[in-house]
């Protein structure tokens, strides 16, 4: 009887059937991948969706109500928050991405702990990824910047100083729901400016700043950024994404 073990390498199987030998019999020609001109510095690769390149928000909408993203754009491409308008989402939906993101904290120090420079990436417009300037600046290690937020603490604390721009790389796989019940729990991987803070972890729920993490059965959802409504001045560039289904 043959043991139901077996490991899995593109359409390969490898269990305890007699082990081939000819090199031709472990060797797979399709599906060919697809081909992907990467970008340089950053910019986007050839089979990205460019959300902002700095020329115009037309990309975003309020979250609020759904009315024109109101946030400042600048003439160095990026865009900043405009404080107490609300946070902004994109007008188009995704489930699991591939996702690029650059953001500043001003270089001007003002508050501190949760107040210096506060905002967020949510993925599915549900689930946050903290923007926080950090430097010199205690506050709980699950809502520092990287973290995820009330959930996963980061593995390092890799921010540049103040003023200057960080990126975030984002591995995102969406959640599964049947029957409107969670079957699959999603994952997060994290990468800030080349150093990995989060590593293929559990989304346990929604992050929620009061409560427990609550799983409300979804679809594709927009990414939203948010305006944490304490003059954050937090600015973004260069937001590129990939879809991973």
């Amino acid at each position: 009887m043959v043991l139901a073990l077996c490991a899995f390498v593109g359409a390969i199987t490898f269990g305890q059937e007699k082990e081939p030998t000819v090199p031709e019999a472990t060797e797979i020609y399709e599906p060919v991948p697809p081909k992907v001109i990467p970008g340089k510095n950053g910019s986007a690769p050839s089979d990205a969706i460019v959300l902002f390149d700095g020329s115009n928000l037309d990309q975003w909408i309020s979250a609020v109500d759904s009315t024109v993203a109101k946030w400042h754009l600048n003439r160095d491409g990026s865009m900043t928050v405009k404080d107490k308008t609300g946070d902004i989402q994109t007008k188009q939906n995704f489930g699991s991405v591939q996702l690029h993101i650059e953001w500043r904290s001003p270089a001007e120090v003002n508050g501190e702990g949760q107040s210096r420079a506060n905002s967020g990436v949510f993925l599915s417009g549900l689930y946050e990824i903290q923007v926080l300037d950090n430097n010199d600046n205690s506050t709980y290690v699950n809502g520092q910047v990287g973290s995820i937020y009330k959930q996963h603490v980061p593995l390092a604390m890799a921010s540049v100083p103040s003023g200057e721009w960080n990126s975030y790389d984002i591995i995102y796989h969406a959640p599964e729901f049947e029957k409107g019940q969670k079957v699959k729990s999603g994952t997060l991987t994290v990468i800030q400016n080349g150093v990995l803070i989060q590593d293929n972890v559990e989304i346990k729920g929604t992050t929620p700043y009061i409560g427990w993490p609550k799983n409300p059965p979804h679809g594709k959802g927009p990414l939203r950024l948010q305006d944490h409504r304490d003059n954050s001045r937090v600015s973004y560039r260069n937001i590129w994404l990939r879809e991973l289904d």
